[in-house]
């Protein structure tokens, strides 16, 4: 159990990859577009975390953080907002706002953060 547990995060990890990696591709290519490749990163690393929240595989005695955990929700929700905003703007021919872009890179940034510092 603890192996499925272990791929589990190996996912939520591309997850977070492909979504941070198509926005710094965006980013530093000059464009800094709303991109598909920026939803599904959300997308497979959402899913892999709501499976990382279920108290399975953990050993005995371990306890989970259910206030990182919401947190990290909170940071993806908001991120998955910026992303739509930003992509409906695109569509109607407007330019996703800097706000909006660079927010998005930060917060992905920083839901990894979290997920690496608090103990």
């Amino acid at each position: 159990m603890e192996t499925l547990r272990h791929v589990v995060v190996l996912v939520h990890l591309v997850g977070f990859a492909v979504l941070f990696g198509a926005w710094a591709a965006q980013a530093f290519g000059g464009k800094r577009q709303i991109t598909r490749m920026m939803d599904w990163g959300l997308a497979i690393a959402g899913a892999a975390g709501l499976a990382l929240a279920a108290p399975w595989g953990l050993a005995d005695g371990v306890e989970m953080n259910y206030a990182k955990i919401g947190t990290k929700l909170v940071v993806l929700l908001i991120i998955g907002a910026l992303l739509g905003i930003g992509a409906g703007r695109q569509k109607r021919g407007a330019t996703v706002p800097p706000a909006v872009f660079w927010l998005v890179g930060l917060l992905t940034l920083a839901n990894a953060g979290i997920a690496l510092l608090w103990r």
